[in-house]
């Protein structure tokens, strides 16, 4: 489905059924509402939730903005270095308004918030400006954005990056796809190869769009003072991290955890910054236990 909404076009879909409790995945940086992996939109539908996810402007099949208001990282970071700020084409406040327009569109009050990495950060957003929207916040894998925490290795990001950017057809791009993913995925829950080239084939056959990541990164980059807000977070927050994560260290996580007041900490031995089959079902454990103790008033919690 498509909705027009912020001057963009939003994809979205959603699964279950109308009176399950509402639940809102929200994608990480470059990734397809297609990339949640099938078991954990299986878990969820039959833990009775009514699963909503969306293609992030810049991704999928929601509008691509213009190249020409792609930014230099390499001039944005120097900048940030030197107490400058950036002009961005879109900020994560923008990114959490499209999330807003789709619960609209779906007439949707309000509803639990789960978001991955970028797509946690996106959430952190939503419950900080949208706080009437929000029944509970799941931030995975992500960050408060707070000056001073631990940053990946910068050859990390820079093979992370350019693969995707050479490369031409699909079989290519899925190569240099898959080289990318090896660089920080969990070791302890790897899919079977075939399955998980599948899923990239799927992903890259809808839709490629490696300058949309440039501009996904300006707007992560640009987000400067969430962390000084996060404690105006009143929804329930979890928060989870992994032990192993090469991308987003843990202790981005941790400080999520202490800036949000009453927030719930979870950390998982030997998770890296990956969602696999086969992590679902060690990830859904405490997501789930969390959900069902903050269902709204009106529906009990599900068995």
């Amino acid at each position: 489905m498509k909705l027009h909404a912020n001057g963009i076009d939003i994809e979205y879909a959603e699964y279950g059924r109308p009176d399950d409790e509402p639940l809102l995945l929200i994608m990480g940086l470059g990734l397809q509402l297609v990339s949640w992996p099938p078991l954990f939109i299986e878990s969820l539908l039959k833990a009775h939730y009514r699963v909503i996810v969306m293609d992030n402007r810049d991704s999928g099949l929601s509008s691509e903005m213009r190249d020409d208001q792609t930014p230099n990282l390499f001039w944005m970071g120097l900048k940030d270095k030197l107490g400058l700020s950036s002009k961005v084409p879109y900020t994560l406040s923008d990114m959490a308004l499209d999330c807003v327009a789709v619960l609209d569109a779906l007439k949707i009050k309000k509803a639990h918030v789960l978001g991955l990495s970028m797509g946690g950060m996106i959430a952190q957003r939503m419950a900080i400006h949208h706080p009437e929207r929000v029944l509970s916040l799941i931030s995975i894998m992500s960050t408060s954005g707070a000056s001073g925490l631990p940053k990946p290795d910068p050859t990390l990001l820079q093979n992370l990056y350019m693969p995707l950017m050479g490369g031409q057809g699909l079989e290519s791009w899925v190569d240099k796809a898959l080289q990318s993913m090896q660089m920080i995925t969990s070791q302890a829950f790897q899919d079977d190869l075939s399955d998980v080239r599948a899923r990239v084939e799927l992903a890259l056959t809808r839709s490629y769009r490696p300058m949309g990541i440039l501009r996904q990164t300006a707007a992560v980059m640009a987000d400067a003072d969430r962390a000084d807000l996060l404690h105006l977070i009143k929804a329930p927050t979890l928060v989870i991290h992994g032990t192993h994560d090469p991308l987003v260290p843990i202790e981005c996580g941790r400080d999520t955890h202490k800036r949000i007041v009453g927030s719930i900490w979870v950390e998982i031995e030997d998770m890296a910054h990956d969602l696999s089959n086969k992590l679902t079902p060690v990830l859904l454990s405490p997501v789930l236990t969390f959900l069902k103790s903050h269902a709204t008033p009106h529906t009990p919690p599900k068995s």
